[in-house]
């Protein structure tokens, strides 16, 4: 449900127009340095107000409620909250009666019987995503400075400039998608199992929690189907497993083989557009137009990097505590 990890274990929690979003996360090992400044930087690059994105503007100061202690872990579970400041719940009074189209909203009122909190998209908001990031942040440092993971923007609305798909967008009066690119350098052989718990498995499983994905692929991803196997081979030039190609995207039968871990995903456009839509009113029974008032981005996939770095982060923190790579008391 809102868990994820076997070892390195992460709880969200909280809703978008609610008092707090927060993360408890479990699993830690003792004697990792944290503190509230070592969470900004990647919190920074997650928030809104740059062009293309959300004008809505929170302070995103993580409150550390348990498991620190003298600024290290202590092993017991960490908790941290995130307070909602800046909201503006009465945009979203009306939409009661129209479920605006690619939201959970309608979805959200059939399965808890109305008693969702549907302010800002409630626990179905991409606001969630600091859990994300805070997680990500203690799961870096666990993954230790050898472990390097980088994720860039592509392709913004189709183009690989990022400024014309902003400007493109904005020129339609409508919202984008766009792809973003994780590049993980470091890895050791040996991650990952076969079948269901395979790297590649428990990665999509974490992405696929971040609002707004609609696809991932690995290495050549979905160009290898209309690729011969002489091609798509990567053939091991010595005896570390580095290959001279890397269109498995570093991972083979589910397990890391030591080569840099590539992998994109499809961030669809924004559901939130500006542009006038149908959809159902509930109320009358009818499908009406309407348009969805608010502060929404123009692009989502603009934020996405440094959350689907966090997430990326996790599923490896996860895996390398499984494979006992790094001892329950931490030292640098």
């Amino acid at each position: 449900m809102n868990s994820f990890g076997r070892l390195f274990r992460v709880n969200v929690f909280g809703e978008s127009h609610g008092a707090s979003v927060g993360v408890n996360i479990d699993g830690i090992p003792a004697g990792i340095p944290l503190q509230q400044e070592d969470f900004l930087a990647d919190l920074e690059r997650r928030k809104g107000g740059a062009r293309g994105t959300t004008p809505r503007k929170e302070e995103d100061l993580p409150f550390i409620k348990s498991g620190v202690f003298n600024d290290h872990t202590t092993g017991a579970p960490v908790t941290i909250l995130f307070e909602n400041n800046n909201t503006r719940s009465t945009d979203y009074e009306k939409l009661r009666e129209f479920p605006r189209p690619g939201h959970a909203d309608f979805v959200a009122t059939e399965k808890f019987g109305g008693f969702e909190d549907y302010r800002g998209g409630g626990h179905f908001s991409g606001r969630l995503t600091l859990n994300l990031v805070a997680a990500g942040v203690i799961a870096k440092k666990i993954l230790g400075k050898d472990i390097s993971i980088q994720a860039v923007i592509k392709e913004v609305g189709g183009y690989a400039d990022a400024e014309e798909g902003l400007n493109a967008a904005i020129a339609a009066k409508d919202s984008v998608g766009g792809v973003v690119e994780c590049v993980v350098e470091g890895l050791p052989i040996g991650l990952g199992e076969p079948f269901f718990d395979s790297l590649e498995s428990a990665l999509a499983h974490a992405v696929f929690a971040i609002p707004a994905i609609k696809g991932i692929e690995f290495g050549s991803g979905f160009a290898a189907a209309r690729m011969k196997g002489v091609e798509h081979n990567d053939a091991i030039v010595d005896k570390s497993g580095k290959t001279a190609t890397n269109h498995a995207g570093g991972v083979v039968g589910g397990i890391t083989n030591g080569n840099p871990l590539v992998f994109r995903i499809a961030v669809k456009p924004t559901s939130s557009t500006p542009k006038e839509q149908q959809t159902l009113n509930i109320k009358s029974g009818e499908v009406e137009t309407f348009s969805v008032k608010g502060r929404h981005d123009l692009c989502i996939a603009l934020r996405v990097p440094v959350v689907l770095e966090a997430v990326t982060a996790m599923v490896l923190a996860d895996f390398i505590l499984l494979e006992q790579r790094r001892p329950r008391i931490f030292s640098a």
